[in-house]
């Protein structure tokens, strides 16, 4: 069984003139043989390093999400929205995904994060070191992937010794395991937002991009989001400034500590982004008719 495994080593790493794209199927393929522990650590390697280098195909994720689907342990969590946060972490600003969550806690709406150890190759603090360290709300629900998707999580001591991004960076973080109708996910770079739209669109009632803070989906500056939804995608822009906040973002390393204590005693223009971001939340999942009525609304409640 793992001799198999090498043609799709040699179809992503043996040069340009010699590489291929993988089907969808055989992506499938590949992703649940390397999931099953079917192939040796240094195999799974060599094809993640070969498969950044090709680079990878949109047909190609959506193999590999396809296959996560027959491994995953999912739990319906209704009226819910899906944040995907990436798992190499942040490392300058606080999360926001708390606030957020008890700003909205009285409007009928569940938050849904997965997250785990770190993986490579930000170095941040992890969606995991927050949530294990903090009360959640009642409306924040945490998946630890270790539980229900062990077979990814077992992947980590591969990936952290390999060092580098790949494309499981880029999949991993829409796992969908509430069957949310709404997913929400960041993105560093406009060019790979088309991407994004092409894994995952299909897979939710509506799904929004953001050019958002360090790759995550929260706002801290003014950006740019994209809504996908029945095959259409509409581009929108917003500003904290328009909404009177001077929030003034970090370059510096934040600690876990600071991070946390943040959370526990955040400032007013901290909460104030938090309040823009939930404002966000509310007109994605059509509660409100505008991110400006959302955001006066709950300033004023």
């Amino acid at each position: 069984m793992k001799n198999n495994f090498i043609k799709f080593i040699k179809a992503v790493g043996t040069g340009s003139k010699h590489n291929h794209d993988l089907t969808q199927l055989d992506m499938e393929e590949v992703m649940c043989m390397m999931l099953n522990s079917e192939v040796y650590p240094e195999q799974i390697s060599a094809f993640l390093l070969g498969w950044r280098l090709k680079p990878e195909t949109s047909e190609e994720f959506i193999g590999a999400i396809n296959a996560f689907d027959k491994f995953i342990i999912k739990k319906e969590i209704k009226n819910s929205i899906e944040l995907g946060y990436p798992y190499d972490g942040k490392r300058n600003n606080p999360y926001l995904f708390p606030l957020i969550a008890k700003i909205l806690e009285n409007h009928n709406l569940n938050i849904v994060i997965t997250g785990d150890k770190l993986q490579p190759a930000k170095e941040g603090i992890t969606v995991k070191d927050i949530s294990d360290n903090l009360e959640l709300p009642s409306n924040l629900h945490y998946f630890d992937r270790s539980e229900i998707f062990k077979q990814m999580s077992n992947l980590t001591d591969i990936r952290n010794k390999l060092g580098i991004r790949t494309g499981l960076n880029s999949i991993e973080r829409l796992i969908n395991p509430a069957y949310s109708e709404y997913a929400f996910i960041g993105v560093f770079h406009k060019p790979f937002m088309e991407k994004y739209v092409k894994m995952f669109a299909h897979r939710y009632k509506k799904l929004v991009i953001i050019k958002g803070n360090e790759g995550t989906s929260e706002i801290f500056s003014k950006c740019q989001y994209w809504i996908a939804q029945n095959g259409k995608i509409t581009e929108y822009k917003v500003d904290p400034i328009d909404f009177g906040i001077n929030y003034i973002k970090s370059w510096d390393r934040i600690s876990i500590a600071e991070s946390l204590e943040n959370l526990n005693n955040p400032s007013d223009e901290l909460l104030k982004i938090a309040k823009l971001n939930a404002a966000l939340i509310l007109f994605i999942t059509d509660k409100v008719k505008s991110i400006e009525h959302g955001y006066y609304m709950l300033s004023s409640s």
